[in-house]
């Protein structure tokens, strides 16, 4: 099992050092290195990331507060040269707390932590059903992938609409469409993004989903019948 990974600090030096204890394992895989966490923010929005190692103390930004605005957050392994900050990581849920500078004994004692937890997840999804976690009324709620039928841009929130119900969630559409599993979900218009299973007809102005319309851009049409022919 590989994790796609980034080293995100401030100082060239000390990603250079964390880059070379990586590309010596052979359960990790980097994705790439950031020296803000603005870049990182951005950088976040094209690649698929399964740990992150994030340093604390950076300028405009640091560590806590990325992780603030980080919609979907990948598993963290704070590299810190200070252990006052130990607590407030670990409520972040953070993996692993690394002290500079780091050993590669105790490196890799952190990657196992991760690489265990990644392992737990996959099974939790394999047996209870695939599913993301989102948070309406202030509360939040576990909605299965299977059950999602689409999802309606409403403003600064999102509308989830399932086989039950529909859940109102503050959202934007594209940080939404990164919590969703690659190729079971299409966004088809700037306002809609549609479950490709639960296709039943469409045209070049709509898509049928049970007995709803959904609006199809124009140009959304041809990478519609792509998709459903790689489902």
């Amino acid at each position: 099992m590989t994790l796609n990974c980034v080293v995100v600090d401030d100082s060239a030096i000390q990603r250079l050092s964390i880059v070379k204890l990586i590309e010596n394992h052979s359960s990790l895989n980097l994705i790439a290195e950031y020296s803000s966490a603005l870049e990182t923010k951005n950088g976040l929005n094209t690649h698929k990331v399964d740990l992150i190692f994030l340093d604390i103390e950076m300028p405009v930004l640091n560590g806590f507060e990325l992780l603030d605005v980080l919609n979907n957050k990948p598993q963290i392994i704070f590299v810190t040269g200070k252990t006052e900050y130990a607590f407030k990581a670990f409520n972040y849920d953070a993996t692993d707390y690394l002290q500079k500078p780091i050993t590669r004994e105790r490196f890799n004692v952190a990657v196992e932590k991760a690489v265990e937890q990644h392992k737990l997840k996959l099974d939790f999804n394999e047996t209870d059903g695939e599913h993301i976690f989102v948070k309406s009324n202030l509360k939040k709620r576990k909605v299965y992938i299977k059950d999602i039928k689409w999802i309606e841009a409403l403003g600064d929130y999102v509308k989830l609409v399932t086989e039950e119900n529909s859940l109102v969630v503050l959202s934007t559409m594209k940080a939404f469409e990164q919590e969703l599993p690659e190729g079971k979900f299409l966004r088809i218009h700037k306002s809609y993004i549609v479950n490709l299973d639960k296709v039943d007809r469409f045209n070049s102005k709509n898509v049928e989903v049970g007995a709803y319309e959904i609006p199809l851009s124009r140009n959304k049409k041809s990478e519609l019948v792509d998709a459903l022919n790689n489902i």
